[in-house]
């Protein structure tokens, strides 16, 4: 009898909205990288969480692959059930004595619990792996989604206009603010005005206009080799003398930073408050990654020989 074919978990937006996200994921990158954030931001705090500038962590939350994970896993069941049935119809010790039937017997004692009976067994190993292989493919996926409905409010924010802004056509956000699009995302924050990045009253992008700015050109964000959060050679947030972003003055991206060569202070704390969103989720989603491996403990250590 042919087997039940695997039902495909259906597929999130995140790729997509990966590459309609790149200019502004370099652009934030680049801000941050120049000047730094605003003292007192929520962003330093999830940076040290990371490790990351926002882009990174965004693509490497899109390199989860699930379905890599998930496929071994009917593989790894099945050998765990053929270590039990091959414990189970190891012959007992019936019509014969001896000490050749007491070696025997140790002996086969010893093979059952290593292939099913001990705690440690083999079967017992391959189920445990099985099941973190389940949560850890539960998780990619979840992940993968709430990242993507993240970046999607993300694109539409206030914040986002900020370091977008330029001429009323060609700019880097035309193809996604079509509202078909936008219609088609899932989850409750994406095209609502009142979504999570949304510029009002007691959102997260309210404050007072007039917080200090502190970014400074060599700020600890700043692109020097060795930097804390970069860890590249100087300028390589920046791809060229002249800046990612560089360009003819009616670009997509011109703006106060490249009129004056480094980013205005409301680019500043529109990068860092993007910043601070995507870094948020990217974190607490690889704080339930670690919960689910300290969890398996029974895999941590070698198995008795």
């Amino acid at each position: 009898m042919a087997g039940t074919p695997a039902v495909e978990a259906p597929r999130d937006r995140l790729d997509p909205l990966l590459a309609a996200a790149e200019p502004l994921l370099s652009r934030v990158d680049e801000v941050l990288a120049a000047v730094g954030a605003p003292a007192g931001h929520d962003v330093w705090p999830e940076l040290r969480r990371v490790r990351l500038l926002p882009g990174d962590a965004v693509r490497a939350v899109a390199a989860l692959h699930p379905a890599a994970i998930a496929e071994p896993v009917a593989e790894l069941r099945a050998q765990a059930r053929a270590c039990a049935a091959t414990a189970d119809a190891l012959p007992l010790v019936t019509d014969w004595s001896g000490s050749a039937a007491e070696a025997y017997e140790t002996a086969r004692r010893r093979t059952a619990e290593q292939l099913n009976a001990g705690p440690d067994s083999l079967s017992r190993r391959m189920t445990a792996t099985a099941d973190l292989a389940d949560a850890l493919t539960d998780w990619m996926t979840r992940t993968r989604r709430d990242l993507a409905v993240t970046l999607a409010d993300v694109l539409i924010s206030a914040p986002a206009l900020t370091l977008t802004a330029g001429p009323a056509t060609g700019g880097p956000l035309d193809g996604l603010m079509d509202a078909q699009f936008l219609g088609s995302l899932s989850g409750p924050l994406a095209g609502s005005p009142s979504g999570l990045l949304a510029d009002t009253p007691g959102g997260p992008f309210t404050g007072s206009p007039g917080d200090p700015f502190t970014g400074s050109p060599g700020g600890p964000l700043a692109g020097s080799r060795g930097g804390p959060l970069t860890g590249r050679p100087s300028g390589s947030l920046v791809g060229s003398p002249g800046g990612l972003f560089a360009g003819t003055p009616s670009g997509p991206s011109a703006g106060p930073a490249s009129r004056t060569g480094l980013p205005s202070p409301e680019e500043a704390r529109a990068a860092a408050d993007i910043a601070a969103v995507l870094l948020a989720a990217v974190a607490n989603s690889y704080d339930r990654a670690e919960d689910l491996l300290d969890a398996a403990v029974d895999l941590k250590t070698a198995q008795p020989v």
